[in-house]
């Protein structure tokens, strides 16, 4: 039973049939939101944050590569591992500090998405947010899991559009250069933000709860059996998540950095230092780098919008489908797995809900921010335990060196939450 998979792994016939969760969950990292807060700090900080980034890629691929590897051995997501090995306390809090988090993220992108088609179409701003959200719920609760996969892999090319943008726009190169090879840093109240903002939106907590849930979907879709219950799968499998999770952290990453650049020759290069949205940056973009980046851009945050609600609405229901014992995953049938897709849903609307009651979803990205700056490193230290628990990993328990680079990026993730208590 065990070979088939193991032979469809090696034998993919691509690079791109072994991508998948990995890639999915980078290109989600660029979420709308994000694309406002690397705007924000390529229009103030020009180059000189652009080593964070670099910084940050080992440390993303790490932890994610680590909650791939915990739901394709066990067979369960961070949720129900926590559950069976940790105190109900710990995973009642953290799954509460997600859903707060993840329905003010989806209000900020359900948001930025209608104000991006806005540029373009102008039209009814609530209707054109209305629109986005039923559309997401739409296709997440009623396309069947394999082609819906599908879709959301190939949506991950939106994010060319931001690579396209440097295509339009002239960078002086060097200088680009030395912004990524040469940490600079002022111990003050802007640069402190900056990189706590750069940071904690790159690795954030709904990305563990997503991968680990996809990988545990795409056994299920295979029909194969977690990684401690058929071990001569292992190898292959292993390398399929690593090959997954270095592309896909790599995209994101790639991607991250196009938008600070593209934001630093244009916007900060003529002293517009303060954006508060990714639809704002479209615009102050066009004066500067022309129509065709002003209309990439915009694109690009519809693109990267209907990718990461999906994600986000989807974290947020595994995390509470898994703490609550409830039939969970988008590869079950609505009708087996009722209060997976009504979390869905209500997640996404109370996002919706933001736009209508008049809260400002930019502003409440602060409070996002605060929050999961909170929950990114105990999050990180149970997942750490996990990794290296062999009654949840049995003997595939991860290596001390990558458990070694997984607990760097623990460490930094706490130094950023500290930084961002000082600041």
């Amino acid at each position: 039973m065990t070979e088939p998979p193991a032979q469809e792994t090696r034998k993919g016939g691509s690079i791109f049939s072994a991508l998948g969760p990995g890639l999915v969950t980078g290109a989600a990292d660029d979420d709308p939101s994000g694309i406002g807060t690397y705007s924000q700090v390529g229009a103030q900080f020009g180059f000189s944050l652009s080593w964070a980034m670099v910084f940050a890629f080992p440390l993303l691929a790490a932890i994610q590569a680590i909650c791939a590897r915990i739901g394709a051995t066990t067979g369960r997501g961070i949720a129900t591992n926590l559950r069976r090995h940790y105190s109900p306390w710990l995973l009642r809090g953290m799954v509460a500090l997600l859903l707060v988090a993840n329905v003010i993220n989806l209000g900020a992108d359900l948001g930025a998405m209608a104000a991006a088609v806005h540029l373009l179409l102008p039209g009814p701003l609530l209707l054109y947010t209305l629109g986005f959200a039923v559309i997401s719920v739409t296709l997440e609760v009623l396309v069947p899991y394999a082609r819906y996969a599908g879709v959301l892999k190939w949506t991950t090319l939106s994010l060319f559009a931001y690579i396209a943008v440097l295509c339009a726009t002239p960078v002086d190169w060097p200088a680009v250069l030395r912004g990524m090879a040469v940490p600079a840093f002022a111990l003050d109240h802007d640069h402190a933000m900056g990189l706590v903002a750069l940071l904690g939106t790159t690795i954030s907590p709904y990305l563990f709860f997503w991968q680990a849930g996809q990988e545990v979907e795409e056994q299920r879709r295979r029909h194969v059996r977690p990684l401690y219950l058929a071990p001569r799968q292992a190898g292959p499998e292993l390398r399929r998540i690593r090959t997954d999770t270095l592309v896909g952290m790599g995209f994101s990453n790639l991607t991250a950095q196009a938008i600070v650049i593209a934001t630093a020759v244009t916007l900060h290069a003529h002293g517009i230092l303060d954006i508060t949205s990714a639809d704002q940056a479209a615009m102050a973009l066009r004066p500067f780098a022309g129509d065709l980046a002003f209309a990439l851009f915009a694109l690009g945050i519809v693109g990267t919008g209907l990718l990461a609600v999906p994600v986000l609405a989807g974290s947020a229901a595994y995390a509470l489908s898994e703490a609550l014992r409830w039939n969970e995953g988008l590869d079950r049938a609505p009708r087996d797995a009722r209060a997976f897709y009504v979390a869905i849903a209500l997640a996404t609307f109370a996002g919706l809900g933001m736009n209508f009651l008049g809260i400002n979803p930019m502003r409440a990205l602060y409070w996002t921010a605060v929050i999961n700056g909170l929950l990114a490193p105990p999050l990180m230290v149970v997942t750490m335990l996990i990794a290296r628990n062999p009654r949840a990993m049995g003997h595939l328990v991860i290596s001390p060196a990558l458990a070694a680079l997984g607990w760097v990026a623990t460490a930094a993730m706490t130094a950023v939450a500290l930084l961002f208590l000082w600041a």
